[in-house]
């Protein structure tokens, strides 16, 4: 609780915190509501579903070797600011899209909208990184897991209620709304030099190919000496397979299986239902954070996530399936939280913004693999009971991993500059 009230005394934190709601809460609002009107507009067709999700997240793919340099070299809250402008400006040309009805206009639009978003995390993450101390890492990061299981929790209900009320249209201008929200109190942060600027001032001019190439291949070099970091990174790449995964598979299940007349109704049931468990996991994974080795937080929520999935997709009871999915969102918090606050730990602030560089497209391309993989086979080749077990079983599997390996590696030694060339030595896997 004293780190609670220390986090939330820092006035930055709370605009950051609360940029990051609005913006997250009218993204999760637009998405959800633009779902139904896809599976309204093509019921035939789930493909254009997944290719809806593909549009979100295959742009990292594009703009991957650039946002780390950016966020390193150029004035991280303008960053995170202009991507929230942009983003607003690109809603309202979604908006103009749908009116005309020009379903390839709408998908270009979704694209340019995701790559552009794509340098708002590793900016946002970098300033926390500056404003906050070492011991309140952990706390943000549990933080920002409460937030997005309070995004499940209503999300979706408040995606259906703006969809069936307002129509696509009026969910997302919601959604353009809340990026202007986001930006002006990204603007009104006042933040140290130091932390917008780490590595010192550039201008866009500077930003050559040379430089861009030097400093992407460095952020992979940097990731490669620290084999600590190299396994949490990895641990974001499965991270990315099981949310390419349940982006499509419960509402999938629902539609398919469980549920195929009232499969709207029933996936905002069960966005309640994992937003509840989300919330109440984070809440749990909170208090383990302080009293558990990260690396046992972290292995032992996978464990427990990937065993309750492969299990859901083998229901045929749609409230056994329920209870399955509240199991396997309860245990997943105490993942995001126990890699999210030891990152932090361990990456020295000029490098921050080329780590979370990588992160984000390792996390999209293993996201994107999975959508593609379950565009082509699913229903034709590969079953939704198929898809629910190979999900759970890489959970299982990584967790097994980890808490094989982890333990070799020392949780609180932070990686500063000095320490780079040491990391070199560090205990090989």
């Amino acid at each position: 609780m004293k780190q609670l009230k220390v986090v939330f005394q820092n006035p930055n934190y709370v605009k950051l915190f609360l940029a990051t709601f609005t913006s997250q809460m009218g993204n999760v609002i637009g998405m959800t509501a633009f779902m139904f009107y896809l599976l309204h507009r093509f019921s035939s067709q789930p493909s254009y579903a997944t290719l809806a999700e593909l549009m979100y997240s295959l742009p990292t793919l594009v703009v991957f070797f650039i946002v780390g340099v950016v966020v390193d070299r150029m004035n991280r809250q303008k960053i995170a600011a202009n991507c929230d402008w942009i983003s607003a400006l690109l809603s309202i040309g979604l908006l103009l899209a749908v009116w005309i009805d020009w379903i390839p206009l709408i998908f270009v639009f979704l694209f340019v909208r995701s790559a552009i978003s794509k340098f708002f995390l590793p900016a946002e993450s970098s300033l926390i990184q500056g404003i906050l101390d070492k011991e309140t890492y952990t706390v943000a990061a549990g933080l920002n897991q409460i937030m997005g299981s309070l995004f499940l929790l209503f999300g979706g209900a408040l995606g259906a209620m703006a969809y069936w009320s307002f129509g696509i249209m009026g969910a997302i201008l919601i959604d353009a709304l809340s990026f202007v929200a986001s930006a002006l109190l990204i603007q009104a942060c006042s933040i140290q030099q130091q932390t917008l600027l780490p590595n010192g001032p550039h201008t866009w001019k500077d930003l050559k190919l040379k430089l861009i190439a030097t400093d992407f291949k460095d952020g992979f070099a940097y990731i490669l000496r620290n084999k600590l970091l190299l396994l949490l990174v990895m641990g974001f790449f499965i991270f990315g397979i099981v949310n390419g995964g349940l982006s499509v598979i419960p509402i999938f299940i629902l539609k398919y299986k469980l549920a195929p007349t009232d499969y709207e109704q029933y996936s905002v049931w069960i966005g309640i239902i994992v937003g509840v468990a989300l919330l109440a996991g984070s809440l749990v994974a909170s208090v383990l954070s302080s009293k558990m080795k990260l690396y046992q937080l972290i292995a032992t929520g996978l464990l427990i996530s990937g065993v309750f999935l492969a299990a859901a997709g083998l229901m045929t009871n749609l409230y056994l399936f329920f209870v399955l999915a509240f199991m396997t969102a309860l245990a997943l918090p105490a993942v995001n939280i126990g890699l999210g606050g030891w990152l932090p730990r361990i990456v020295a602030p000029q490098m921050m913004g080329r780590v979370q560089g990588w992160i984000g497209p390792l996390m999209m391309l293993s996201h994107s693999l999975t959508l593609g993989l379950i565009g082509i086979s699913f229903p034709a080749v590969v079953s939704i009971e198929a898809l629910f077990l190979i999900i759970g079983g890489c959970f299982v599997l990584a967790a097994l991993y980890y808490f094989a390996v982890l333990p070799r590696f020392v949780e609180d030694e932070p990686l500063t500059p000095s320490q780079t060339q040491s990391a070199e030595n560090a205990p090989s896997v």
